[in-house]
């Protein structure tokens, strides 16, 4: 009886063992492409982008990220009191604008006009959105930004730098600032361990 089930024993053994063996008559088709063509990362059976500029963030389809623009920026015009006049001399300020704007087609500009709080509201609110449309009207003609990527908003004297009543007070309230958003046509490249060194060069 043992030696009948050490025989048994032997035999469903020997059965496992000849099912587990595969022979090869054929290699294994291999039916995605796991190759990283652009080397970013992703293999070819997932990529949608090719031409993913080396070092950029990407998507987890080797697709690259944009960055966002999203920059405020104060001109350093000096309106007189009661005036939306530019004076030529500040003319480079707004230039600043349009070779960013150039720079990067995608932006959008919102120009804020402000006051200092001298006079009434109403006063204040046509006279600051008056240099708003001042800067947009120079950016769009003189430096030839196309007038629907700019717009213009007035906010009288209600966001004011500094809130006391005094001539210095008056002076800095009385500015224009430009808000510009958009998307960078440029990759956001990813940080690596020599970011910090080519920042400071």
């Amino acid at each position: 009886m043992r030696t009948l089930l050490i025989l048994l024993s032997i035999a469903i053994l020997g059965g496992c063992s000849m099912r587990d063996i595969v022979t090869m008559d054929q290699p294994t088709v291999q039916v995605n492409d796991l190759s990283d063509i652009d080397h970013d990362g992703v293999i070819v059976a997932r990529e949608r982008c090719t031409d993913t500029v080396l070092g950029a963030s990407i998507d987890n389809y080797g697709c690259g990220q944009i960055k966002p623009i999203n920059e405020r920026q104060e001109l350093k015009i000096l309106f007189a009191n009661d005036s939306y006049y530019i004076d030529p001399m500040y003319y480079p300020q707004v230039e600043v604008i349009a070779v960013f704007m150039r720079e990067f087609p995608n932006t959008e500009a919102v120009i804020e006009g402000h006051c200092s709080k001298t006079g009434s509201h109403e006063h204040n609110q046509t006279l600051s959105q008056n240099r708003a449309n001042a800067v947009s009207s120079l950016l769009s003609e003189r430096f030839g930004i196309d007038s629907d990527r700019l717009s213009a908003i007035g906010y009288s004297f209600d966001r004011p730098i500094d809130p006391t009543h005094t001539a210095a007070a008056h002076k800095v309230n009385r500015r224009v600032i430009a808000e510009l958003t958009g998307d960078d046509t440029t990759a956001d490249m990813k940080w690596h361990i020599y970011t910090v060194d080519e920042e400071v060069k």
